[in-house]
């Protein structure tokens, strides 16, 4: 089966963003820098501490990210937005309260027309995110 991951790319706090992802998230975190890759001896010495790539997975989630930005610097904006599939309304609950702290709440958790509890946010570090859960009939 073909999936498609999410790969985040920050500007020297990967590993401050990934960490909290983690918190928030849950799941298993695995962070590589420069200075433990062979790529290691070909950058400058201040990138040595920066993370290559690293990677957040609970289940079927994968999140992965890297502070390799492209040459012509990291730009922020708002076409792209991790959506989250929760599997309880507790955990949805849980996690917009997590992934909101120090960001902006933009759309509140609210009962939809499709029969999911669905809201949206932008965290602290500028990534915007939707969570929904599907809610089964009774």
């Amino acid at each position: 089966m073909t999936t498609i991951n999410t790969y985040l790319t920050f500007s020297g706090n990967c590993r401050e963003a990934m960490t909290f992802y983690k918190e928030c998230l849950g799941g298993q975190l695995t962070i590589q820098t420069i200075g433990e890759s062979p790529m290691s001896d070909k950058l400058p010495q201040q990138m040595k501490d920066c993370i290559l790539h690293a990677a957040l997975t609970r289940g079927q989630m994968v999140l992965m990210a890297s502070d390799m930005t492209p040459d012509n610097g990291l730009v922020k904006g708002n076409a792209i937005s991790l959506v989250l599939q929760c599997s309880s309304e507790e955990e949805i609950r849980n996690s917009y309260k997590a992934l909101a702290a120090g960001g902006n709440a933009t759309h509140p958790l609210e009962h939809t027309f499709w029969g999911a509890l669905f809201g949206g946010l932008t965290d602290k570090y500028g990534n915007h995110w939707l969570l929904n859960y599907e809610q089964t009939k009774q």
